[in-house]
């Protein structure tokens, strides 16, 4: 089969590194793709939302399958542009279709999606331009710590947390009538602030029946110790200590199957992954939001986990036979260290020239903001590469990843050196 990946980052590098081990992917393309990709597979010069040209390369390339990486085209609607064509309906695709993507498009819809369905959450207020007022009248009466979240897609970034009740209104303020977050911003969700640790948990749903993959835990924030502005993901752990197999049981009871069943009774067949952010409150999970697709730099840590077939698993939740699939998970833990550019998450340079060294054993390297020049490798985004080292525990698997990342070279490159350090005692007890 041939299989076509859409999307540019360290997910997509680590979706084609997986679908290339299978025997049944014969050909791989992933548009646009990254100097990783270009290792394994062929990318496709062509933007993500572009479906007419994801069209032709489709029937060109005598495509049977194609996985959807990033929220931004599931969002706008690229399933439903499959299923509306006679000339592509027949081809598998990974990914819900629109009214789906909205678990992520609107954080507005979702609350109300998982109050409607009692899937265990944070209460919150929506505001608009015309209901500030009311915004800054609703904060005046809570208690910190004050969480503000954009309704619509910010890359990641849309959430701001502060105990500051002064800086809150300023934010919310700036978010409705200055365009912080642009349309995204149009809306804003002001949530109770829950204690805890998060994790996230991913699901590959047929439509009716699901699997739920490794679950791990991702370092949002630019400093060590979890401070400064929110990125796009720093690094991640799986597997997650606490998240054991009573707690497991909680999140499947509590929060996937009422999930699956508003689906279903909101009338949408979901085939994809939905990713479930939540919080352990006091042995508690509680969601603190719902992605349409797998979470980056979350994936780098899952995918090699997974022993199963990732073309025969794909297979199986595009024909809604996921019920007869058996996954099978390697006990290693995984640990994953996101290098980026200097500057990032604000401005950065890009286009600087890499030295990346071999991956040594039971690691990987997967690019995410990089580019193939005829010069060599140079950097073509914030998160530069992703190092993933694998170990018997996360501490022997945390080295080989700092090792990695300590070994890359370009200018002005910055990593956080406390990667999954906060859950060590957990593990090593």
């Amino acid at each position: 089969m041939n299989i076509l990946i859409i999307g540019s980052g360290g997910r997509e590098h680590a979706f084609a590194w997986k679908l290339s081990q299978s025997k049944k992917c014969e050909n791989l393309f992933v548009l646009p793709g990254n100097a990783g990709t270009a290792q394994i597979a062929k990318n496709i010069d062509a933007q993500v939302d572009d479906f007419e040209a994801i069209k032709n390369v489709v029937l060109e390339q005598n495509i049977g399958m194609v996985v959807v990486g990033p929220e931004d085209p599931l969002v706008k609607g690229i399933v439903d542009f499959f299923k509306a064509d006679k000339k592509l309906k027949k081809v598998r695709i990974i990914g819900p279709d629109a009214a789906g993507a909205r678990l992520e498009g609107s954080k507005d819809f979702s609350k109300a999606f998982m109050q409607k369905h009692g899937v265990p959450t944070a209460f919150s207020e929506t505001f608009t331009k015309a209901t500030l007022a009311e915004g800054l009248a609703y904060l005046d009466k809570q208690n910190g710590p004050y969480v503000l979240k954009a309704d619509g897609l910010a890359a990641g970034k849309g959430v701001i947390i502060t105990t500051s009740k002064e800086e809150a209104k300023q934010s919310l303020t700036e978010m409705l009538t200055e365009g912080k977050f642009g349309e995204a911003g149009d809306k804003v969700l002001v949530e109770q602030f829950l204690e805890g640790i998060e994790l996230s948990v991913f699901v590959l749903s047929d439509g009716t029946n699901y699997v739920i993959l490794p679950e791990a835990k991702d370092y949002k924030r630019i400093g060590e110790g979890d401070t400064g502005l929110n990125t796009g993901g720093m690094g991640a752990v799986s597997p997650v200590p606490f998240a054991d197999a009573d707690f497991m049981a909680k999140v499947d009871n509590l929060v996937v199957k009422p999930t699956m069943a508003g689906l279903k009774a909101e009338g949408i067949h979901y085939v994809g992954f939905i990713f479930i952010g939540l919080m352990n409150d006091k042995g508690n999970p509680m969601v603190i939001e719902y992605n349409a697709r797998m979470g980056d730099p979350e994936t780098e840590v899952v995918l090699p986990r997974i022993k199963t077939d990732m073309v025969r698993l794909f297979q199986a939740a595009a024909d809604g036979k996921l019920d007869k699939i058996k996954l099978s998970i390697n006990p290693k833990s995984a640990v994953t260290t996101m290098v980026v550019a200097g500057g990032y998450p604000e401005g950065y340079k890009k286009g600087d020239l890499m030295e990346i060294p071999e991956a040594e054993k039971d690691t990987v390297v997967f690019h995410a903001g990089t580019k193939l020049t005829e010069n060599g490798v140079v950097t073509n985004g914030g998160r530069v590469i992703a190092l993933t080292g694998m170990g018997r525990t996360m501490a022997a698997a945390l080295k080989k990843s700092q090792r990695m990342a300590r070994n890359i070279k370009f200018k002005s490159k910055y990593y956080r050196k406390d990667i999954g350090k906060d859950l060590m005692n957990y593990f090593e007890k």
